[in-house]
């Protein structure tokens, strides 16, 4: 049997952690997070724990989480799905950016856009 590529095991990985915190398992990222990681988006805290915590209480948090694409090279795990907030009739386009080091996240960066009205994307967001 081939053994698994450091790609395919980070790809794994991050989607598997994706996927059950979108089940509503914050703590999931306890297990997924290197204490000393980093965030990239403004007004997110560096930091595991601190992560965490701000996490806890932002809009993904309780948002349904629908992922349209994944793509993985080395160390970086790309991550495009629709964010929709409770209450939310659109949601919001969300690309993650995670790069891994020794089985767990270290540092993350992320684009995030409001879904606009389908008349103005007419080939569509995802």
């Amino acid at each position: 049997m081939p053994e698994i590529t450091k790609t395919e095991r980070n790809r794994k990985l991050v989607l598997e952690g994706f996927a059950e915190f979108a089940r509503g398992n914050i703590d999931i990222l306890r297990t997924l997070l290197a204490e000393d990681f980093v965030e990239h988006s403004p007004g997110n805290p560096s930091g595991r724990d601190a992560f965490i915590d701000f996490i806890a209480h932002a809009p993904v948090a309780g948002a349904q989480l629908e992922l349209k694409r994944a793509i993985a090279d080395e160390q970086y795990v790309v991550m495009h799905y629709l964010m929709t907030p409770q209450g939310e009739e659109r949601g919001t386009a969300v690309v993650d950016i995670w790069r891994l080091e020794d089985g767990l996240i270290v540092e993350h960066w992320d684009v995030v856009q409001p879904v606009p009205e389908p008349a103005e994307i007419p080939n569509g967001m995802f």
